[in-house]
């Protein structure tokens, strides 16, 4: 069974970090995963925050979190980070690890995490 499962969040002062970890299993080695995080903050829509290939090789960044947040990708493996620096007030919500599956370059499906909250506040 494919498991999508989410580490870390919490809750930070403002200029804080924290560090988000998202793992994959269950995923045959024929199966190429892309990631990425999104995050939902109450009442307002579920935006993309980070995204990252399956190789891990090339990213991607929402505007307001670039130079901030960092998204990474253990080598070999279907195991992500997002290192979040400088946290601000806005960043709080809940977040979302997102994988793609595909093979031979045809896309599969997806699955979601169940969440990690991160508040920040003084």
């Amino acid at each position: 069974q494919v498991q999508v499962v989410e580490s870390g969040g919490g809750s930070v002062q403002p200029g804080g970090s924290l560090r988000l970890s998202c793992a994959v299993s269950g995923v045959s080695s024929s199966t190429t995963v892309d990631m990425s995080w999104h995050r939902q903050a109450p009442g307002k829509e579920r935006e993309l925050v980070a995204s990252i290939s399956s190789s891990g090789g090339s990213t991607s960044y929402k505007d307001s979190v670039r130079g901030r947040f960092t998204v990474t990708r253990e080598n070999g493996k279907n195991t992500v980070h997002l290192q979040m620096n400088n946290l601000k007030a806005d960043d709080t919500a809940v977040y979302y690890c997102n994988a793609v599956f595909s093979r031979i370059g045809v896309r599969m499906g997806e699955l979601w995490g169940q969440g990690t909250q991160v508040t920040v506040s003084s």
